[in-house]
């Protein structure tokens, strides 16, 4: 099946990235969310980010005004168009939310699309269960989604070899790497990366050491970009919890045990750049 039209449901950080890119690159996207407002705001960030493309000169005006005449927005997800050939879905990071979305999609879609979750560590089986698993896969876009190449493709215990080859096909087609990981908690991006979050926090909890000496130890020792706890900020420190609960739970091994600080700040409110205040301020 030819892909040309692309539904994206959830306007946040992630939806309005993927839906930037796909828009980008010559596809028919509806970016879908529950609020009108949310759907405005998730465009005007969109036009902002092609701004600094055109500022950069990765991109021209033309080609700007190109990428936002392919997105139409959409409110509720019960109105996305029928005859969409790929639903993204990039909602919260709870399976009875994403659950729910695909329940109302799976009468609302012609027979024929695929369904991807961008899920960064729920189970893609049990998101495909009482859809159409066979056509249902992971696509976990890295954040920021304009610049990031990774994409995993994540394969459920029923998605079938074609809808895997379709698209990691269209994943080459806009600019993208993508990388087959089959379907275990955490993949592979998180099941690696959480865990050293996981243990720079209890670093910090045991007063090993401080939170700038910490990132600095990453930064200049190990040649990260970033140090493991701005990171944390920036990903979300309830995005962290919840994943590193879904490994805890999906593997029953207390090495994935989130640690007692990482709890306490999100239960705060604390939960890095979105809210002002994580391990630094804002």
């Amino acid at each position: 099946m030819e892909i040309k039209k692309i539904s994206v449901i959830g306007a946040g950080t992630m939806g309005n990235g993927i839906a930037h890119v796909f828009a980008q690159n010559g596809f028919s996207v509806n970016l879908v969310d529950i609020k009108k407002e949310y759907v405005e705001k998730a465009v005007q960030t969109i036009s902002k980010n092609l701004d600094r493309q055109v500022k950069k000169e990765i991109i021209d005006d033309e080609q700007k005004n190109f990428a936002l005449d392919n997105i139409t927005g959409v409110v509720g997800v019960e109105n996305t168009p029928p005859d969409t050939n790929l639903v993204i879905e990039a909602v919260s990071e709870n399976y009875q939310i994403k659950r729910k979305v695909w329940e109302t999609l799976q009468s609302v879609i012609n027979a024929e699309a695929i369904f991807a979750s961008n899920t960064s560590s729920i189970s893609i089986t049990e998101l495909a269960s009482g859809t159409r698993p066979e056509k249902f896969i992971g696509m976990h876009f890295m954040n920021p989604v304009p610049v990031m190449k990774l994409v995993e493709i994540i394969r459920g215990y029923s998605t079938s070899l074609k809808t895997f080859e379709t698209i990691k096909s269209l994943t080459e087609i806009i600019n993208k790497v993508p990388v087959q990981v089959h379907d275990y908690p955490g993949f592979i991006s998180n099941r690696v990366l959480m865990p050293m979050i996981n243990e720079a926090i209890f670093c910090l909890y045991e007063g090993v050491a401080s939170i700038k000496d910490i990132d600095t130890v990453m930064k200049l020792g190990m040649n990260h970009p970033m140090g493991p706890l701005t990171l944390a900020d920036f990903i979300g420190l309830d995005v962290c919890l919840s994943i590193m609960n879904v490994l805890y739970e999906g593997f029953n091994d207390s090495k994935y045990r989130a640690c007692p600080l990482l709890k306490k700040m999100v239960a705060a409110g604390k939960l890095g750049r979105k809210s002002g205040e994580g391990f630094y301020k804002y």
